[in-house]
């Protein structure tokens, strides 16, 4: 994230190496630019509290501190939660 951005309203925790992960840190990316917001990723590798949380689930996305998707985010969901 550009720290000149805005803080971050977006948190996706992810794994190294997950190919959905990549996937939703570029929705994540690309709606987050769109509408001027910042967002930051978290990875769990390493962390056992955060691999114990979140399991299976990665990616996992949360707005505004709250879970709002897992495995996939959608792009027109994610849009509406940050307006």
């Amino acid at each position: 994230m550009d720290p000149t951005s805005r803080p971050a309203r977006v948190t996706l925790y992810s794994r190294t190496g997950c190919h959905l992960c990549e996937v939703a840190e570029e929705v994540v990316a690309r709606v987050c630019a769109d509408l001027g917001e910042g967002y930051d990723v978290v990875l769990v590798d390493g962390d056992p509290e955060l691999q114990r949380r979140f399991s299976d689930e990665v990616p996992v996305t949360f707005v505004d501190g709250r879970q709002h998707d897992f495995w996939r985010v959608d792009e027109a969901r994610l849009r509406a939660a940050l307006r």
